[in-house]
């Protein structure tokens, strides 16, 4: 490596090639797959990073503070809930996040999540690789008229509104930060939204305040049948309290893309439950 060019840090395998074309002036340094604490601590005190690029893993205080020379850490992505934004603050290191470049990415995967959820493709294509024909046993969820409940309106939720009152849905929307209005959106607050939609799916940040805001009692004040989507942040939703959900048929189906802990465990309590749809937070 160069001793003239300052380091930086992806928390990642790779990057494409048209962003490292705008890193030329950098010595980039990749931390792998899966990388954990251990290993991007001793990767930012071996090589003392100006920045860094979070795409995988969790930028703790002891991550920060191995390098003296960080100055700036940007999200791959919306969420900054992986990277510790109070130490970081702390030492004075700019913490920022690509807003909305991925809207249209994580809309159209919410919208295969509900459609999988609805019309049972993955399910039927097993079925079907496995010699069976289930054409006059199949049963599916026509979306038309139906409801569809989003709990955040940031440019994600707006896309996958849009996309449900194009089919002919319902949309109720869901969110205290919303400062304006959103075209074919009912705003009402969350208990109502729970009652009354047949699909419920999830698009606001991970706080402390929202942490397993879709638990037990939540799932309870679902309509008995309804379908839950999350492809925002794992920890928004008690996985517990949906496997049982699911199991007992308060929640018809579920698609999740997101989990607590990534990757799941091979003997994670959601494997092989009736029902869910699960992709790797793609």
């Amino acid at each position: 490596m160069s001793a003239d060019k300052p380091r930086l840090l992806i928390t990642a395998a790779d990057l494409a090639p048209e962003a490292l074309a705008l890193l030329e002036g950098f010595e980039v340094v990749y931390a792998g797959k899966q990388p954990d604490e251990a290993l991007l601590t001793e990767l930012c005190s071996r090589h003392q990073p100006v920045a860094i690029i979070v795409r995988y893993g969790r930028i703790t205080p002891g991550v920060i503070a191995a390098s003296a020379k960080l100055r700036v850490i940007s999200k791959h992505g919306s969420g900054i809930d992986t990277i510790d934004v109070n130490a970081a603050k702390a030492r004075g290191i700019a913490v920022r996040a690509a807003t909305a470049v991925n809207a249209p990415a994580v809309a159209e995967h919410t919208w295969a999540l509900i459609l999988d959820c609805t019309k049972s493709v993955s399910r039927l294509t097993t079925r079907m690789h496995a010699g069976h024909w289930d054409k006059a046993t199949h049963k599916s969820t026509e979306l038309q008229g139906r409801t569809l409940g989003l709990i955040g309106l940031g440019a994600i939720g707006r896309r996958v509104a849009a996309i449900g009152a194009a089919i002919g849905m319902r949309v109720l929307g869901f969110d205290p930060y919303a400062r304006d209005a959103v075209a074919n959106v009912t705003m009402v607050d969350l208990p109502v939204l729970l009652r009354d939609s047949d699909i419920v799916s999830l698009h606001c940040p991970l706080t402390a305040e929202n942490r397993q805001m879709i638990n037990a009692a939540a799932l309870a004040a679902m309509r008995r049948g309804a379908i839950l989507i999350n492809t925002a942040r794992g920890g928004l939703v008690d996985e517990r309290a949906v496997r049982d959900a699911l199991e007992s048929g308060q929640l018809a189906a579920a698609g999740l893309d997101s989990f607590e802990t990534e990757p799941p465990p091979a003997d994670h309590l959601l494997r092989n439950t009736r029902g869910l749809t699960m992709t790797p937070h793609i």
